[in-house]
């Protein structure tokens, strides 16, 4: 539907496509014509979640009662609302017949009045996919817990709405429920109602909460279910008025002796303090309560008064302290959305960075200021980058200001670049502009448009009166336009190139950056000697900036001295390493953090591009990971070591790869101290690593991974006696445990009765997701048929329906060795494409697909560009050009695992031996 605001005629509903109230893909045409005649003004939401524990019940009931203007009397327009049933309509008084004006993702409004007011009354259904009103019943005690997840538009799962980010209104919510459950949303419960009792006879309770201020929809929230709760106060900043803070967190009962309550709550109080301080603007929401959820697809979200996390960040396994930080990192993130985001919200999805990169940046920031976790930039540098490289260099790459004409595509946009480019391209501009206009403009812009909804050119309309700098070319070099930039030291300069992949154009972008000169100390590592400030394209220098340094070829016998493009991390570009700075960093290791990760960056882009075979990869791992005093950099280079080997090595050279990583790994076992993080880090890559090595025969070398796995399983007759000879201090927790058996299972070396023996144990959500992951991984054709067919129906062979983690770990089990017994489900994948797409939700559509494209990735004979002959790379092509209509964010997913297929390929071609 397009309306033109301008005509003066009232648009009729007459000719609308057949299938326009079952259509759950809105577009942004849609939504626009819809908020220019329609502003919101206040929600009230009842649900009955009375049927909550009959595990029989797929529905439950939702009443909206929703209050609007409109513009052009007489008119019409739509809610949305996907649903399982619609009882009644009433619109001003008059009851509408629900078989006429209801479909099942929409319902027809028609002869408005300016000031209107519509209840609806239908059937919503309990989710097992994460969108929605998600169902989870806990396998440790049969205990039933809900929450919802609506980002970008699942609210229309749970209630009917106007669901889009620019029709801001107030919501009373009211949830009936079980006596004896936590019922909590955005806003602090009113009143508490006796409401009879369930077909059970146990006791239900109606509450009502607080009507919220103004937001969008997709930020409410509702949480149910026998939650575990710690509560306390932030004391607020009274003298700048902002006003004391209730805090909660909620978890599972079972995972309730795990939590640490005192430490999340340090967190959120440091995170308040420093926002308020930065931002100028009080916390403006009430409470503050934190929810870890189950079977989350998030990290977390940011509804205001009760964010919602992932439970993974509860520990019920032993946590380093890169898990603390990235817990950390987690909260900073969702609170800086508080005001970047929930108090000022982007009008529609294509500013969706306007409040993800900004909660990237800021995030990251807090936690480096405001923490212990001082270093939080290294590990962006390494692995939060590392994210964005990876996606800006798929053919689906896209501005950080992205093109997004309707729901699907915003789906597929929650993305490296939204997040992690756009923070590191924030990062820069705090460069370009300075730190103190960057915090002045976002104390205007939370000014101006609190409460409403902005764009782009208001937040650099704010930065350029702060700044006094023009930012028109700077947003158009930086925000409107793909790929990577590459940087390197060229004949007494600095040199840059860059092309937008999407339109084939030259991208050359301003830079202000830092370069290091780092030279060998007495200790034998690189430190820096010299530095430079240097800003590259401000004044028309193009792809090449002159810079004097105080570096020379080296003598023969010399050590090579290292010169490092993007010292201190300042701007997003992709660093190349002369031949000198290569071998420096070959050879020693680096005395600084930051410079360490940005030249582990560097080594790993190159690596993935086939400049730096694999094999010099992950040697210098093994020779020089060891000395990385950050876990979290530690973990991530083991971890991409193992993949260097697994996906970017020649198949010639995987089997000795493997092995000399996996001494290291045992080595670090026993010599790392007792229990301490890099030892941690190091027993996860290895039970990895183990996996990747599954082949029926068990190549050369692989059958030594055995007595490890068997010792960390805590099983088997070759297992070392003695854990304390193997990895002294290690605590072998359920998740190492497990890792181990999915190991032992993908190399043919575990029954099912074994598998069965560890989850009857100790039974709980996440040991039975790790359990079903290993039970598919058995290398044995009955065993992946039944995952096969459980993935792609959705249904285990005893009936039940897979959530969305247990057909994600089915999945994984199925891909995770034997390439060979997944092949012959290579020609059922094409064929299932399309149907999987449209008969499930977007996201478990995703999962399935991702998680079931083909996994033969070994090279064919031939050149680089002859990997386009591999068999799989055809079957993806021919596919994509024979469906050229398909829906783009399906096209996307194949395009991109197309691609990383390909860059495999011509990884291990380059590399051959």
């Amino acid at each position: 539907m397009v309306i033109d605001s301008t005509s003066s005629a009232a648009p009729s509903p007459e000719g609308l496509a057949e299938d326009f109230l079952d259509r759950t893909n809105l577009t942004r045409d849609e939504a626009f014509a819809r908020s220019a005649m329609v502003t919101t003004s206040e929600y009230d939401v009842h649900l009955d979640l009375s049927t909550a524990l009959d595990p029989r019940a797929s529905r439950y009931r939702s009443t909206t009662t929703l209050r609007f203007s409109c513009t052009r009397p007489g008119s019409w327009t739509f809610l949305d609302f996907i649903n399982d049933g619609v009882e009644s309509v009433v619109l001003n008084g008059r009851a509408l017949e629900p078989a006429q004006v209801a479909g099942t993702a929409r319902i027809l409004l028609e002869d408005l009045a300016v000031e209107n007011e519509v209840t609806v009354t239908g059937d919503a259904l309990y989710s097992t996919s994460g969108e929605g009103l998600h169902r989870f019943v806990d396998p440790s005690d049969g205990q039933t817990y809900l929450y919802t997840q609506y980002e970008p538009a699942d609210a229309r799962r749970v209630f009917a709405t106007f669901e889009q980010p620019d029709l801001k209104a107030r919501f009373a919510f009211h949830l009936t429920g079980p006596a004896d459950w936590v019922l909590a949303s955005n806003q602090p419960p009113t009143a508490r109602r006796d409401a009879g009792t369930d077909e059970a006879g146990r006791a239900l309770v109606t509450v009502d909460f607080a009507r919220t201020p103004p937001m969008s929809t997709y930020i409410t929230t509702l949480l149910a279910g026998p939650y575990a709760r710690w509560q306390d106060r932030w004391g607020g900043h009274p003298d700048s008025g902002a006003p004391e803070v209730p805090l909660a967190l909620y978890c599972r009962a079972s995972l309730a002796g795990s939590l640490d309550a005192e430490r999340i709550f340090a967190t959120t109080k440091a995170g308040l303090d420093y926002f308020h301080d930065l931002f100028g603007t009080p916390y403006l929401w009430g409470k503050y309560d934190q929810a870890f959820v189950p079977e989350y697809n998030l990290g977390a979200m940011e509804n205001p008064g009760l964010v919602t996390f992932t439970e993974h960040h509860v520990f019920t396994s032993t946590a380093t302290q890169a898990q603390y930080e990235s817990r950390a990192t987690t909260v900073m993130h969702e609170m800086a959305h508080m005001w970047f985001g929930d108090l000022v919200t982007m009008r529609w999805w294509d500013d969706l960075w306007l409040k993800e990169s900004f909660a990237d940046f800021m995030g990251t920031l807090a936690v480096a200021e405001a923490t212990e976790f001082t270093a939080a930039w290294t590990t962006f540098a390494n692995r939060r980058k590392g994210w964005a490289y990876l996606q800006d260099q798929y053919p689906t790459t896209h501005p950080i200001v992205a093109d997004i004409p309707d729901l699907e595509a915003a789906r597929q946009n929650f993305d490296g670049i939204t997040y992690a480019k756009g923070a590191s391209v924030l990062k820069q501009l705090v460069a370009f502009v300075g730190r103190d206009a960057f915090m002045a403009a976002s104390r205007a812009y939370f000014a101006r448009h609190a409460w409403a909804n902005a764009s782009l050119d208001d937040f650099l309309g704010a930065l350029s009166e702060a700044s006094g700098r023009d930012l028109r070319a700077w947003s158009g070099d930086w925000l409107r336009t793909s790929g990577v930039p590459e940087l390197w030291v060229e004949e007494g300069g600095l040199r840059q190139a860059g092309t937008d992949p999407v339109s084939g154009a030259e991208a050359l972008r301003p830079h202000v950056l830092k370069i290091g000169v780092f030279s060998p100390d007495d200790v034998g590592r690189l430190a820096r000697t010299w530095g430079a400030d240097v800003e590259v394209g401000a004044a028309g220098a193009g792809a090449w900036t002159p810079v004097a340094m105080p570096v020379a070829a080296p003598e023969a016998g010399e050590a090579p001295c290292l010169v490092l493009p993007n010292d201190e991390d300042l701007t997003y570009a992709k660093i190349r390493l002369d031949e000198p700075s290569l071998q420096a960093v070959l050879r020693y290791p680096m005395a600084d953090a930051l410079a360490s990760a940005t030249v582990w960056a560097a080594l790993w882009n190159m690596t993935r591009d086939g400049l730096l075979p694999a094999g010099q990869f992950v040697e210098a791992v093994c020779r020089l990971a060891g000395a990385l005093s950050e876990a979290g950099l530690y973990g991530s280079v083991l971890e991409q070591a193992r993949t260097a080997v697994d996906r970017y090595a020649p198949a010639s050279e995987r089997s000795a790869l493997r092995s000399r990583l996996g001494e290291v790994l045992v080595d670090a076992l026993n010599t790392r101290g007792a229990g301490d993080d890099q030892q941690r880090s190091a027993a996860r890559t290895f039970t990895r690593l183990a996996r990747g090595a599954g082949d029926g025969a068990l190549p050369d070398g692989a059958a030594g991974f055995l007595p490890v796995l068997r010792t960390l399983a805590g099983t088997g007759p070759d297992a070392a006696p003695d854990q304390e000879r193997l990895a002294p201090g290690l605590e072998v927790d359920a998740e190492i445990h497990w890792l181990a058996w999915q190991a032992l299972s993908a190399l043919g070396h575990a029954t099912q009765d074994e598998l069965d023996t560890a989850l009857a144990w100790d039974v709980s959500a996440m040991n039975t997701v790790w359990h079903r992951m290993a039970s598919a991984a058995r290398p044995e054709p009955a065993v992946r048929h039944a995952a096969w067919e459980a993935v792609i129906s959705g249904v285990t062979p005893d009936g039940r329906t897979l959530s969305n983690d247990h057909l994600s770990a089915t999945a994984a089990g199925f891909t995770a060795s034997r390439p060979d017994l997944a092949e012959p489900y290579e020609d059922r994948f094409w064929t299932a494409l399309e149907a999987v797409w449209s008969n499930r939700s977007n996201g478990l559509a995703s999962r399935t697909l991702h998680g079931l494209f083909p996994s033969r990735q070994d090279a064919i004979p031939g050149t680089v560009e002859g990997q386009r002959n591999h068999p799989v790379a055809v079957a993806a092509q021919t596919w994509l050009d024979g469906h050229p209509e398909a829906p783009r964010a399906l096209r996307r997913i194949i395009l991109e695992e197309t691609d990383d297929l390909l860059r495999s390929l011509r990884a291990q071609a380059a590399n051959r031996t």
